[in-house]
């Protein structure tokens, strides 16, 4: 018997902002950015938009475009470092909208029987959630689950991660009929605990912040968005962390040099050309290359042959990236879509191919593994319709999109929005002080 992903679905926010603009705006070269990093638009959530909403709508287009009985599904699990509460998961949030939706078809919470969670590691907690998922459905062979990887990538304006901002959702059916693909069970791990990018609590006097209320401590923690980051560390720690995982993963499976059998190459993508970028140790490695200079480091990279593997088994990959920036989880998911949109669109038959995928989560964790492609792929496929949808998107200047960041918008962008929404959080009751209140807009 097999296993893994039956069907997959997505969502994007239907905002973007060109990163010419803002690299025009923050005095950096367009070139830099575009040529440089791969990055052409932003992806932006509009007022109204969280993970949860991402989660939901991910969810939501899942069951409908595949037929799927939501009372069939025995577990979700979500992945994200968007969480919109420290307790209450925000995937408890997704299947309550979700619910109210379906309820005309299959009655009052139709997911009253679910297990749902979340799962955090940075970026790499989707990855995290789809193994889990995948040793449910082994020991359960009879059941589905949903991973759900939901995000939204933001960093200080003017800062060195602004132009990497992005989010949305990918949400994935787990099962013991893998439509689209069928994953191996041998897993790479590599674990190690660094401070590479992380989000903490921040301690403040309350002296400090201005209108506080005279019932609070006198130290107050706050959380936000905002990572505390160290880019080139980071870069590193990615590098260090794939390298072992990768190490692990030809250890499990025996294998001299998998990649030359991976039709693509899946990474996380913190922007869209980080993964060819990440990947030459590894390559020179496998190819008992030079690689300890930064002369030999660039030789590699722009070696014929490198450049080769970059063409045939990373570029389609890249191109969602491109036009959305990082989504942290659901990046090495869209990845995914792109690669097979791709190949879908110009009639290449995959199946049968097998397809690798480099998981990175900072503090830090990689996990490495391997999928086939199913012969049924493109009745799934057919379905997503990827680039033509990041073509429907709306445009904004950079002034609301600053306005966007700061939180100093009321209404919502996109006057024509269909979906689900944030209308309200709870300030008046104070046993429900916070609580936040979704419905689906037309």
């Amino acid at each position: 018997m097999s296993f893994g992903i039956e069907a997959a679905s997505y969502y994007v926010p239907s905002l973007y902002l060109e990163i010419k603009e803002l690299a025009e705006k923050r005095g950096i070269e367009p070139a830099k950015l575009e040529k440089g990093l791969g990055l052409h638009k932003m992806g932006l959530p509009d007022v109204h938009e969280d993970a949860a909403t991402f989660a939901a709508e991910a969810l939501l287009r899942l069951i409908k475009d595949y037929g799927i009985n939501p009372k069939e599904i025995a577990r979700v699990y979500l992945g994200t470092e968007s969480a919109v509460d420290a307790a209450k998961p925000t995937a408890s949030y997704a299947i309550q909208m979700v619910e109210k939706i379906l309820e005309g078809e299959f009655g009052e919470r139709c997911f009253k029987n679910c297990d749902v969670l979340d799962m955090t590691f940075a970026c790499v907690g989707a990855v995290d959630a789809l193994h889990n998922a995948l040793d449910f459905v082994r020991v359960n062979p009879e059941k589905k689950a949903v991973v759900i990887a939901s995000d939204y990538a933001k960093y200080e304006l003017a800062s060195s991660g602004e132009y990497t901002q992005g989010g949305g959702a990918v949400a994935l059916l787990v099962s013991s009929k893998p439509d689209l693909l069928e994953i191996e069970n041998n897993w790479g791990v590599a674990t190690e605990s660094v401070f590479d990018f992380f989000k903490p609590r921040r301690s403040y006097k309350k002296e400090e912040l201005n209108g506080a209320p005279e019932t609070y401590p006198e130290k107050i923690e706050i959380f936000t968005d905002e990572p505390v980051f160290d880019g080139q560390y980071s870069n590193q720690c990615y590098q260090d962390r794939i390298k072992e995982a990768y190490h692990h993963y030809k250890e499990v499976t025996g294998q001299e040099k998998p990649y030359e059998k991976w039709k693509y190459i899946i990474f996380h993508l913190p922007y869209a050309f980080h993964g060819k970028r990440v990947f030459t140790e590894i390559y020179s490695l496998e190819n008992h290359l030079p690689y300890e200079t930064a002369d030999e480091q660039k030789a590699v990279a722009k070696s014929e042959d490198y450049l080769k593997l970059i063409n045939d088994k990373i570029e389609k990959t890249q191109r969602a990236s491109s036009e959305i920036g990082n989504m942290y989880t659901a990046s090495i998911f869209m990845a995914f879509l792109s690669a097979l949109q791709t190949s879908f669109n110009e009639n290449e038959e995959l199946t049968g191919k097998e397809i690798g995928f480099v998981g990175y989560g900072s503090g830090s964790k990689s996990k490495v593994f391997a999928g086939k492609v199913s012969q049924n792929w493109k009745d799934v496929a057919e379905k997503w319709n990827v680039f033509e949808n990041l073509n429907n998107r709306m445009a904004v200047d950079f002034e609301t999109y600053e306005k966007l960041h700061r939180k100093q918008l009321e209404k919502s962008v996109n006057s024509e929005y269909n979906g689900f929404g944030l209308i309200s959080i709870e300030t008046g009751n104070p046993v429900l002080n916070g609580a936040r209140y979704y419905n689906y807009q037309k």
